[in-house]
């Protein structure tokens, strides 16, 4: 049995975010009905890179779900909506905001309709506070987060992450937080609103910043550390002999930096004796650790070393390197999936590895490709009204090219 088989989700997402959370249910055994707002669904599907008129993009974030399409600006819409929310455990959407409360789609409307749903909104600021109103994408809540802030180089100008990791996050946030609710619920008979906001699920990433500036008086203040960490070295970005390396070591690690490169000397020296002298001469200390790998002909010979001595040190990666590193595959973190019309192609495995669940085959829907199934066969609509739906354009579909 999989984990989440019999949980019924309705999903009012689209783009990255709010599809983050359906995708992840969906590899668990749960039902995830997809409704696509017409004309033409979720505006991912004609994104980046496609083929055939068809998004990987899309295909990614939403295989396994069933799409129903739908012109909710129409009034037939909410008797298929209002429908759904009496059959379904979950609720998941990331509409703009007054979209919902406009349809009496909100949490003080349906939570009347079924008093067991789960539901979680996740929006740019939250549904609370001054700022509910204004709408937003990844990189503006990297920015206003203070993660932007804290990522690029020292002297330069504040740098995004180059993904989607504030939608990601704020999905994965969702779908933690609905795990949650749902044990609650099987405790208490009870239903829940779970309020996400992209800030706050990067803000409340932030380690030294927050709490740095505050046990300081501000006399401290957070910044940019480019490629090496400004409070702790070594612990930064290196150029190795055939590419760039990570190497991290706090003070239990630095006699064993020392050893690892022969010179034992380092240990005692006053300039490297602590964290906050190795800092504040990690330029001259850089300079000593990459000389010193420059003097092996790979990368991999100066990992080996520092693995036989357990400093933590990586390779940075790109990503098609990753594809084909022995660690991804071993982890299953690079998958081969098949879609009718993009054919096969590679994307990132399930992140949750569980003792108890199967691997399912899953695929990304056409545009309304499972309106039928759900509007007659699940929600008991005659065919009468399905053919009305349709004659109307309130039910639309479309198959990819």
């Amino acid at each position: 049995m999989q984990m989440l088989e019999g949980i019924k989700v309705l999903d009012i997402t689209q783009y990255l975010a709010g599809p983050t959370v359906g995708r992840l249910m969906a590899e668990l055994g749960a039902e995830v009905i997809k409704i696509e707002i017409a004309p033409d669904g979720d505006p991912s599907r004609s994104l980046p890179i496609s083929k055939k008129g068809t998004s990987g993009y899309f295909v990614q974030q939403n295989r396994g779900k069933k799409s129903v399409g739908l012109d909710i600006k129409k009034s037939g819409s909410s008797q298929i909506i209002e429908r759904l929310i009496k059959q379904a455990d979950v609720f998941v959407e990331n509409l703009g905001p007054g979209v919902l409360e406009k349809r009496k789609w909100d949490w003080k409307n349906v939570k009347n309709l079924n008093d067991r749903l789960v539901m979680a909104s996740i929006s740019m600021y939250g549904k609370t506070g001054h700022l509910s109103h204004k709408t937003g994408y990844d990189w503006a809540a990297q920015a206003f987060s203070g993660l932007m802030h804290m990522t690029g180089e020292r002297k330069g100008p504040p740098t995004p992450v180059g993904i989607g990791i504030a939608d990601v996050g704020a999905g994965v946030h969702a779908f933690a937080g609905i795990g949650m609710a749902l044990f609650h619920r099987m405790r208490t008979g009870r239903g829940q609103f779970i309020d996400i906001s992209m800030v706050d699920a990067l803000f409340h990433m932030h380690d030294l910043s927050i709490q740095g500036s505050s046990l300081s008086d501000d006399n401290w203040k957070p910044k940019r550390c480019g490629t090496h960490h400004e409070l702790i070295a070594p612990f930064g970005v290196f150029q190795g002999p055939t590419g760039f390396l990570v190497i991290l070591s706090l003070q239990r690690q630095w006699p064993l930096v020392c050893k690892a490169m022969g010179k034992p000397e380092l240990i005692d020296d006053q300039r490297f004796h602590d964290l906050g002298s190795r800092a504040r001469n990690q330029d001259i200390l850089k300079e000593i650790i990459e000389r010193w790998a420059k003097s092996y002909r790979t990368n991999d010979e100066v990992l080996e070393i520092f693995e036989s001595f357990r400093v933590p040190a990586a390779p940075v990666l790109e990503p098609y390197e990753a594809i084909n590193h022995p660690y991804f595959k071993s982890r299953e973190q690079v998958r081969e999936i098949r879609d009718d019309t993009l054919g096969t192609f590679l994307i990132p495995g399930f992140p949750f590895k569980f003792s108890d669940q199967n691997t399912l085959s899953l695929e990304a829907p056409h545009l309304g490709q499972h309106n039928r199934e759900v509007v007659v066969e699940q929600l008991g609509f005659s065919e009468a009204e399905f053919l009305m739906f349709e004659k109307n354009n309130i039910l639309v579909s479309r198959r990819n090219k």
